[in-house]
């Protein structure tokens, strides 16, 4: 037998596939870590991304609201300027636009187009960055960006990516359209279609046409870029664009697409400025007094549906809110007429140029040539910019604009319970968010004179009791000597202490303040209502030199027509949910004895002297008001403030009316005294709500029954010393 004694030959080599597959039998631990860990990174990130419950909320919210005391809105409390609009109610054109541009598969997939998402990657890392998410992904980024995140990183994407999953399982694919459409921003303050509709076109959705839809949804690429108002090219460019994808998906006919596309692009802009209610400062204030009470008790403001009841009475609200604006714009028509630029405005020159210097706009000016000179090695030029700035036509009709402005406050309060009726913090809240009710401290004036009148009767003084009207040498702590002034000139002859209120007499009120001391003053005003101000201690205290509040000084007064009892102002009664289920009741604030009542009715009856002949007789011979009132007004120097504050046993009203900047002044002895300008508005709404019988015209002041002296004094002691 004959044997091949040639060699083996050599295995065949084996392919990369068998290699691949070798390695993996003996590595396959270590191929399968990276998408294990990729898996339990995407199940750690779940807890983090809004639940279930929360997704369902989203197309549900109720914003909280405001009521008043009788029922009716005063405002809502939402988290942006929408309003929600079933699918059937937006233009199919829409809704076409919409899935052509920004997601063509949104009916075939389940939150997360795989083809889409792969295709985006491979563009970004080749340089091209590209977007792929979808529609349901956006409504998660849009819905929930706290909880999501902003930061284009990995995480956020995953975040996205399961909330997209989730709220595809909870909702159809026509509810997250309507939910998608009801909550994307549209600037202006814009959010939802239906708002964008009637801000670009003044439309509702349900009427947009095939044009005015591709341009909306044309913006969602870039609201700032593609803005029809302020780009108009680029948004008919980008519109366009959208009527393109419609064509390619099937939704619009090329001829029609290309007759369209030749249309101007035809805006029928108004801003859509949210409705500010009847009592917006009060609103504003009261809004961040519940987001603490909704965080302690778990609810949310936005979307709970809270309803809170407040002391507000709408009636009331109405007449203050109507008083405001008439008179607030008679008295600006006489601003613009004191202030005029050939007038005011001119002789004022060198007030004027304060105001320039102190402007924001100046100072970024003088900021900028400072570095210019700092560059240069040269010295600021002042009076150049000072007289480039003053040369600038529409800056200084801005700025006199501003300036002269006139502002107005007004609160009414009913003093048996403290609950407020009406709160007016401004002439326009828009304008002038400021809130001359709470916010604003100005000098008060003569209105308060009777903190002055309420020491001296404290300490024993009558109202019939006379002081000579002359002139009065005040020493001061400063070697000083403080000379208040009479208008008309004082009469040398003895006056009542009653006379001296009811006409507002400064030389009768300094020597009470020099009797009783300018402390004792301070510590009564304190008691019954100035309690967040602080109060300077000097001679002219009396005359109302120290700035308050409009709050604190009616408050006070509230305290007088109460018969010397102190209670704070109380804004709200109750708080529901929105099917009427009461989830907290708040009490009136326990009354504090501020003043004796035979003291405090002493007050009230030497303030109906100011009312029938005194300072304030218009409330009787111009409103006509024949109720028992009593009241005081209050003109600060050189006429920067005008108040005045009118007690009914039932409501107490005042109203302050004045300019931002004390500086500037009505420039008028008689449009710029209390009694003139802020005596109507106080006068009407009074007189309105006697009228309708909100408080009762029959009601009265009634004079205190006789006590017991040794209880008497004891009022007293306590009144002086501020005890609760």
């Amino acid at each position: 037998m004959e044997h091949d004694s040639s060699p083996d030959p050599a295995p065949a080599p084996a392919s990369s596939w068998a290699r691949c597959r070798a390695f993996l039998r003996r590595r396959w631990r270590w191929a399968a870590l990276p998408p294990l860990l990729v898996l339990v990174y995407v199940l750690a990130l779940i807890p983090f991304t809004p639940a279930i419950s929360d997704i369902r909320k989203a197309n549900v919210e109720r914003p909280a609201q405001l009521r008043s005391a009788d029922g009716q809105t005063l405002a809502e409390f939402k988290r942006a300027n929408r309003e929600w609009v079933a699918l059937d109610q937006i233009a199919p054109e829409v809704v076409q636009a919409l899935i052509a541009t920004e997601d063509h598969r949104f009916y075939q997939h389940h939150g997360i187009d795989w083809r889409r998402t792969a295709s985006s990657a491979l563009h970004t890392l080749s340089g091209d960055r590209q977007g792929g998410s979808t529609l349901t992904q956006q409504l998660a980024r849009n819905l929930y960006p706290d909880e999501i995140g902003r930061a284009p990183t990995l995480t956020r994407k995953i975040k996205e990516a399961i909330t997209a999953l989730k709220i595809e399982a909870l909702y159809s694919k026509n509810e997250i359209l309507e939910t998608y459409l009801n909550t994307v921003p549209f600037l202006y303050n814009a959010y939802g279609i239906e708002m964008a509709a009637r801000t670009y076109f003044d439309k509702s959705a349900r009427r947009l046409t095939l044009l005015e839809s591709a341009t909306l949804i044309g913006m969602l690429k870039g609201n700032a870029y593609y803005n029809p108002v302020l780009h108009p090219e680029r948004s008919v460019a980008r519109r366009n664009t959208v009527m393109s994808q419609m064509v390619k998906h099937g939704h619009l006919d090329e001829k029609r697409f290309q007759r369209l596309k030749r249309q101007p692009l035809r805006l029928n802009f108004e801003r859509q400025i949210p409705q500010a209610g009847a009592a917006p400062h009060l609103a504003q204030r009261l809004k961040t007094w519940l987001i603490d009470w909704a965080d302690q008790n778990d609810y949310n403001i936005y979307a709970d549906g809270l309803v809170v009841y407040t002391t507000i009475d709408s009636r009331v609200q109405g007449w203050a809110n109507r008083a405001v604006e008439r008179r607030g714009r008679l008295l600006q028509s006489l601003a613009d007429q004191a202030w005029s630029p050939q007038g005011g405005w001119r002789e004022s020159a060198a007030l004027v140029s304060t105001f320039v210097r102190e402007s924001s706009t100046y100072q970024r000016a003088l900021d900028q040539a400072r570095e210019e000179a700092k560059a240069n090695g040269k010295a600021v030029d002042k009076a150049a910019l000072l007289t480039r700035l003053r040369a600038d036509r529409d800056f200084m009709n801005q700025l006199r604009s501003d300036k002269i402005r006139v502002q107005v406050g007004l609160l009414a309060v009913d003093p048996r319970n403290g609950q407020v009726r009406a709160w007016v913090g401004s002439r326009d809240h828009e304008t002038d968010p400021f809130d001359h009710v709470q916010q604003a401290r100005r000098q008060p004036g003569s209105t308060f004179k009777p903190f002055v009148y309420g020491a001296a009767f404290l300490e024993g003084a009558q109202a019939e009791d006379t002081l000579p009207d002359h002139s009065v040498d005040i020493p001061l702590a400063n070697g000083g000597v403080w000379r208040p002034a009479d208008n008309p000139p004082p009469s040398d002859q003895p006056m009542s202490l009653r006379n001296g209120l009811a006409h507002s007499r400064n030389g009768i009120t300094a020597q009470l303040v020099e009797r009783v001391g300018a402390g004792q003053v301070a510590r009564l005003a304190h008691s019954m209502g100035v309690r967040q101000s602080t109060l300077d201690p000097v001679p002219s205290l009396g005359l109302g030199t120290s700035p308050v509040t409009l709050q604190e000084m009616v408050t006070a007064y509230a305290t007088m027509a109460n018969g010397g009892q102190y209670i704070e102002p109380m804004l709200v009664t109750r708080i529901e949910t929105h099917d009427g289920k009461v989830l907290a009741t708040f009490d009136p604030p326990s009354a504090e004895r501020a003043l004796p009542v035979q003291t405090a009715y002493m007050l009230i009856d030497v303030l109906r002297d100011a009312i029938d002949h005194g300072t304030g007789r218009a409330i009787r011979r111009k409103h006509g008001i024949q109720a028992d009132v009593a009241g005081k007004t209050g003109t600060t120097q050189d006429n920067a403030d005008g108040w005045f504050i009118l007690m009914h046993p039932e409501l107490v009203t005042g109203a302050w009316v004045g300019f931002n900047d004390s500086r500037v002044t009505l420039r008028s002895d008689y449009w710029g005294q209390g009694a003139h300008s802020a005596l109507p508005m106080v006068g009407d709404v009074v007189r309105s709500a006697l009228r309708a019988g909100a408080i009762d015209r029959k009601a009265r002041f009634e004079p205190p029954a006789a006590v017991d002296p040794p209880q008497d004094w004891l009022d007293r002691l306590r009144a002086w010393w501020g005890e609760r």
